[in-house]
């Protein structure tokens, strides 16, 4: 305790001298030689310490400022620093510690990455012809190579579709047939005679409103292509306009039918060929299935919606009108 403290004590007051004097010396003044116990002044084991000149007895201390010469004195010369690095052990004397070179670090690596290899569009694009044409957005909208022969088919097939739509849809094929009826509440006023709808064909034409033909093209667009996965090429129409009572019965009140609010509808018939009908294939397997999402469809874009469950009337066939119904549409 009592050299520890002698040599807090010793250094502390080379430190004081050292304040003395800061505009005549760049670096701390030179650690007076270790007096007393030697293990005063000892390092610490496994510390490092970098090694100084010993000070030599005969120069005068640089730590004592000289109060005759002027403040502008020239700064003396700085002694070269020693750059190694040296280790002490823990019986070693202060200055008599092993010299140990200062290590060499390992190779650093490039301040950037190697160039990046050029992309087969960047070699592409090199190798283009000057000569050939540029397309972009702002030049072209279309293939660069599409013959007209092809925008010309596109066209006369748009207008010729146009030229056969009724009730103001390209989708709705057919002609105008005007007012049609037999009296007696069996009238159509603007009747249309339908042929197909969203590219599906009916098995015959139907007589009906614009109401019930936009109707029956939403059904086969959103619900009957979506139900058979958008397989369906042909409706079977087992019945349209007909001057009648409901289900043919003697003093019930006039169908629908006699209106022109009303198809039924019998089979489906696959791009395959197949034809999936009601009577057969209603609750049997994938096409039963079909045919029962194709029903729920309909419930909803039309007003009145009738199936094999609602009555023996309709086992064969869906009846689908456009009827307004306060309490809403009627689905059975």
């Amino acid at each position: 305790m009592r050299s520890a403290a002698l040599a807090v004590v010793i250094l502390g007051g080379a430190g004081a001298g050292a304040l003395g004097a800061p505009e005549r010396s760049l670096r701390p003044a030179d650690r007076p030689a270790p007096v007393g116990d030697s293990q005063a002044g000892a390092a610490m084991p496994g510390s490092a310490v970098i090694e100084t000149a010993a000070p030599d007895p005969a120069a005068p201390d640089p730590a004592v400022t000289d109060t005759a010469g002027p403040a502008t004195d020239a700064i003396p010369d700085i002694p070269p620093v020693n750059d190694t690095v040296t280790m002490a052990a823990p019986a070693a004397d202060l200055y008599s510690v092993a010299k140990v070179p200062l290590p060499v670090g390992p190779d650093l690596p490039a301040v950037r990455p190697p160039v990046r290899p050029l992309s087969e569009q960047i070699v592409a694009a090199a190798a283009r012809p000057l000569s050939a044409p540029v397309f972009s957005p702002d030049d072209s909208l279309r293939p660069a190579f599409r013959p007209d022969s092809i925008v010309q088919q596109a066209l006369f097939g748009k207008r010729k579709k146009r030229k056969g739509s009724v009730c103001g849809n390209i989708d709705i094929q057919g002609e105008k047939v005007g007012t049609y009826g037999k009296g007696g509440g069996c009238t159509i006023p603007n009747a249309v005679r339908v042929r197909s709808v969203s590219g599906v064909r009916l098995s015959t034409s139907a007589l009906m409103t614009c109401d019930t033909a936009e109707a029956l093209n939403t059904w086969v667009d959103k619900g009957v292509q979506k139900a058979f996965g958008k397989k369906v090429v042909e409706l079977k129409v087992a019945a349209h306009y007909a001057c009648r009572t409901r289900n043919n019965r003697a003093g019930a009140k006039l169908s629908e039918h006699a209106k022109g609010r009303a198809i039924d509808i019998s089979a489906f018939t696959l791009s395959n060929g197949r034809q999936v009908t009601v009577l057969g294939d209603w609750g049997k397997g994938s096409h039963g299935r079909a045919l029962a999402k194709a029903h729920a469809a309909a419930c909803g874009t039309f007003g009145t919606v009738l199936g094999p469950r609602s009555d023996g009337y309709h086992r064969d066939h869906f009846h689908l009108d456009t009827a307004n119904y306060r309490s809403g549409a009627y689905c059975r």
